[in-house]
């Protein structure tokens, strides 16, 4: 089992900047992909941007030039540094990991509570 803490969620005026950070602890070794989707309210949960153990990345057309994924493999821990907010990336986001990988539709074995994201205009 593996299990993933969220934290640096919070309220941001529109053009501002927030990190979020994901924590893995258990059974990490047996993790390859790491990655964070949003969920507005009722819409689907949406991919935003995932991370390999060997580094590559995926983003989503609509955080491309404005998020960036990172990961710290001795930490355990992904990170999202999100700029330039927009009123439109308000949503609740989740940490997910996975042992193969990650990508558009919404399936990890192992997911975080959410952190939310406000983004005031």
């Amino acid at each position: 089992q593996v299990q993933l803490v969220e934290s640096g969620g919070g309220l941001v005026q529109a053009g501002g900047s927030l990190r979020l950070s994901c924590a893995a602890s258990g059974s990490i070794f047996s993790i390859n992909a790491m990655g964070w989707y949003r969920q507005a309210p009722g819409k689907q949960r949406d991919m935003v941007a995932t991370i390999t153990t060997g580094g590559s990345t995926k983003y989503a057309d609509s955080v491309k030039g404005r998020f960036t994924i990172s990961r710290d493999n001795a930490k355990n821990t992904v990170y999202l540094q999100m700029n330039s907010l927009k009123p439109e990336d308000t949503a609740v986001y989740y940490c997910a990991a996975d042992p193969w990988g990650l990508g558009p539709p919404p399936r990890a074995d192992y997911w975080g509570q959410g952190t939310q994201v406000t983004v005031s205009s």
